[in-house]
């Protein structure tokens, strides 16, 4: 019949196998990806498996983890920073890492963080008094540039005209045609950081960690 139906023998003698039972597996994988903070992929448990006995391929391990929902947070977006070319103005650092500040807004530093909302990446700017840290103004927006900041300075409550010195890195954001308007505007000084040195905004930065 094999020869006349022109197929294999093999197929007529074909048994289907039985699939194992993988409930085991699945609490052995499970289990080592939640005691090791999530962080676990494929290769590390698979490293770990085998210390338990189980000679299993990262294929399957993948597959099972994906089936339970397991994604390591390696795996997970992170943010790339984009560099830039670093702004090469003449102003100087008249802050100066003095960070202890009696006078209110005398000193106002500010910088530029980063947070996902809804999968993308948005910017978020503070503006932080040096006098008792408060945070004087704020703003939010998926673009890194000067609107962001101009936004910041419109949300401080208050004449504007009350802040001496604005104190920032050297990001495109901070110096540019609008910002330099509006601090001229309101008569407010300017302060640098030195390039390529964050410690000198260390007020700032240490507020976003």
């Amino acid at each position: 019949m094999c020869n006349v139906l022109q197929i294999a023998r093999s197929t007529f003698y074909y048994e289907a196998k039985e699939l194992p039972c993988e409930d085991h597996l699945v609490q052995a994988i499970v289990a080592i990806f939640h005691a090791n903070r999530n962080d676990y992929g494929t290769r590390k448990i698979k490293f770990k498996l085998k210390e338990q006995g189980y000679n299993v391929s990262r294929r399957r391990i993948g597959r099972l983890m994906r089936e339970q929902g397991l994604i390591s947070t390696y795996t997970i977006a992170q943010y790339k920073p984009y560099k830039t070319a670093s702004n090469e103005s003449a102003v100087s650092n008249v802050l100066a890492r003095e960070f202890k500040q009696e006078e209110a807004r005398r000193f106002v530093v500010s910088d530029l963080t980063y947070v996902k909302v809804q999968h993308r990446w948005h910017y978020v700017c503070l503006l932080i008094d040096l006098s008792n840290r408060e945070i004087i103004g704020h703003s939010a927006g998926p673009r890194k540039d000067a609107v962001l900041v101009s936004r910041a300075f419109a949300s401080v409550q208050g004449d504007l005209q009350g802040i001496q010195w604005f104190h920032t890195d050297r990001g495109s954001e901070f110096k540019n045609q609008d910002i330099d308007q509006l601090l001229e505007t309101f008569k407010i000084g300017r302060s640098l950081s030195m390039k390529g040195c964050p410690y000198d905004n260390a007020v700032a930065e240490a507020t976003y960690k």
